[in-house]
């Protein structure tokens, strides 16, 4: 069955080439390389029901639920990210423009650094999805019950975390805090990143009522790497760095796993 796994694993990376090239040439006609967070959440959402359509009959009930899990998860994101980076009148994301500024042959290394890379990470985040889709039947129901409540956890949590910040932006800045500090947010300073997170763990665990479903661990730890080491918490706070009231903010609230607020 490893035989079975690899050669899904290829045809999901095929499928996932295929799929980031398409937004690289939208993202050279419209001149914006934040579509690639855009495509983000579609990838694995599309990679889901290509998988399922390819898999074995009868189709593995895990599989199913992991899929419609994995598509609320990507649609609702990926419609999120959409308002926010390209209401009326909105410029490319200042990390794009800047590596746009920086970059020597840009169209070629955002191909490479952006899209592709993008590509196989969206690989590995979708390894239980490729893994689910080789077994006929789930053989651990269990496993299937609690991934769906742990991964319905994690949705709340990014929900109720990026609307909470959308209420926040959009108060005029003279109405609100200098840092947003109440709700989610005061239990930590990423919710929405928490959150993702345990949905991949939840899909993660779904994974384990197959056989060799562990490989399907690879995705909760690749995603909770990136957002808590990489491209997440990192990039988002160097902008606040030196900010007296974000100092402050972070010194009493827990960077990723919430935890009741500390007095002020």
């Amino acid at each position: 069955m490893l035989t079975d796994i690899a050669s899904s694993t290829g045809m999901a990376a095929l499928f996932l080439l295929t799929y980031v090239t398409a937004w690289y040439l939208v993202s050279l006609a419209l001149h914006r390389n934040d579509v690639a967070d855009v495509a983000w959440g579609l990838g694995p959402t599309l990679l889901s029901w290509w998988l399922v359509a390819q898999a074995a009959s009868p189709k593995t009930p895990a599989l199913l639920v992991a899929a419609v899990l994995v598509t609320a998860w990507g649609v609702r994101l990926s419609w999120h990210i959409a308002r926010r980076n390209f209401a009326h009148g909105s410029v490319e994301d200042a990390r794009y423009a800047a590596w746009r500024a920086e970059w020597r042959h840009f169209a070629v290394r955002s191909y490479l650094q952006v899209f592709l890379l993008q590509g196989f990470f969206m690989l590995l985040v979708s390894m239980p999805l490729i893994v689910l889709s080789v077994w006929p039947l789930a053989t651990e129901p269990f496993a299937l019950a609690v991934g769906a409540l742990v991964w319905l956890v994690g949705f709340g949590f990014e929900a109720i975390g990026d609307r909470q910040l959308a209420e926040y932006l959009a108060t005029p800045r003279e109405q609100r805090p200098p840092v947003m500090d109440t709700g989610l947010w005061a239990w930590t300073r990423h919710p929405n990143y928490f959150g993702e997170s345990v949905m991949w763990w939840g899909v993660g665990i779904i994974a384990l009522s197959v056989p060799y479903g562990w490989l399907g661990l690879i995705s909760p730890v690749t995603i909770t790497w990136l957002l808590v080491a990489v491209s997440g918490i990192p990039l988002v706070e160097q902008r606040h760095y030196g900010d007296p009231a974000w100092d402050d903010y972070r010194a009493r609230t827990s960077a990723f796993l919430p935890r009741p607020p500390a007095r002020r």
